[in-house]
């Protein structure tokens, strides 16, 4: 069977287990912030329809100002997208025909990307229940390696790595001329983040890879950043397609980065929700990644098989995001978005009700 490759649009996996899909459905496979797009860009949308007739500025240089000046960066380190996949995609061209290692489980997109360049890619895999990261295993396992890949927090697991640790990996990825990309689009979710942008002036190697369509729940509109030394921007932007990010989504983004208040009372909304939910897992017998964003593992602790309660959660509309396609997990767990309150409590009740069968 060919599993779709993303969260979102249910639609397919539906029919890829050949279900029929309720009519009222809660998409946990999507990791969007629950308050839905910030207010202030709810009620100016209208002064975005006059954007539609011309071409957008194909240098994004407004928001680049509006963004260099909020992290602290001069505009030539940064390089605006149309969201964190365009990045991506833009970095696998940076790397073609070279070594890259993907710490595992991870976005199946980093090696997506790395193949279609002619890239070899290994693995370092992550153990299942701790997902805790070895330095100093993974840093020996540098030396042959051009670019390292990793999440953080990371995705699926939601497992956040400190600071110290990415140093750690930094500094070993700088004895080995080695890239090291950072992936934080979901960074902004975690209360107890530690800033690593500073780091750029000290290895030139970093990027730092950041999306905008997760914390501000406007994923239809494709918004994404790369933060990293100027040289390497200027190489990557060669190669980005002209007028590639919107017009309405360049303003939107400006917009959205005033929005600090809005950010701190998402994280106040996840944090307490996730209490409540692992709360809830832990006395029912389900096991959950330590997750410190706005998503997680869960597997039946008292099943092999955690295929049966996917498909109970389908016919129930209750939708996870398989990980049949994360390296490492291979549908032995099942990835959840954290909603709102209203619709984390009809999951709870669901599960209970697996529980209860």
């Amino acid at each position: 069977m060919k599993w779709p490759v993303h969260g979102s649009n249910p639609q397919y996996i539906y029919e890829a287990l050949n279900l029929p899909m309720p009519h009222q459905t809660i998409d946990f496979s999507t990791n969007i912030n629950p308050l839905g797009p910030p207010s202030n860009l709810k009620e100016k949308w209208a002064e975005l329809l006059p954007l539609i007739t011309d071409y957008p500025d194909p240098h994004a240089l407004s928001m680049t100002k509006s963004l260099a000046e909020k992290e602290g960066v001069i505009p030539s380190q940064l390089l605006i997208g149309n969201g964190g996949a365009e990045i991506i995609s833009l970095i696998g061209r940076l790397l073609a025909g070279k070594r890259a290692l993907i710490i595992q489980p991870a976005f199946a997109e980093y090696e997506e990307a790395c193949r279609v360049n002619g890239c070899a890619v290994e693995y370092f895999q992550l153990q299942a229940n701790e997902w805790k990261l070895n330095e100093d295993e993974l840093a020996s396992k540098l030396a042959q390696m051009d670019a390292l890949f990793i999440t953080n927090p990371q995705n699926p697991t939601g497992v956040y790595f400190a600071r110290e640790q990415i140093i750690h990996l930094l500094q070993a990825c700088c004895d080995n001329d080695c890239y090291l990309i950072v992936d934080e689009a979901f960074y902004d979710f975690v209360s107890t983040y530690e800033p690593i942008v500073a780091l750029i002036n000290e290895y030139p190697r970093l990027l730092i890879v950041r999306s905008m369509t997760k914390m501000f729940a406007i994923a239809g509109l494709r918004l994404g950043y790369l933060i990293a030394n100027a040289r390497i921007i200027q190489e990557l932007k060669s190669y980005q397609p002209h007028w590639s990010i919107n017009a309405i989504a360049l303003k939107a983004g400006e917009w959205c980065l005033d929005e600090e208040e809005f950010i701190e009372k998402t994280r106040t909304l996840i944090d307490e929700e996730r209490a409540k939910l692992f709360s809830f897992y832990q006395q029912n017998d389900f096991n959950v990644s330590p997750s410190q964003t706005n998503f997680y593992l869960l597997q039946d602790g008292l099943k092999d098989d955690q295929r049966p309660l996917f498909q109970f959660l389908l016919e129930k509309g209750m939708i996870p995001r398989h990980t049949m396609n994360f390296r490492g997990c291979e549908g032995n767990w099942l990835r959840f978005a954290i909603k709102s309150p209203k619709e984390n409590r009809q999951l709870m009740e669901a599960m209970a009700e697996w529980r209860g069968n």
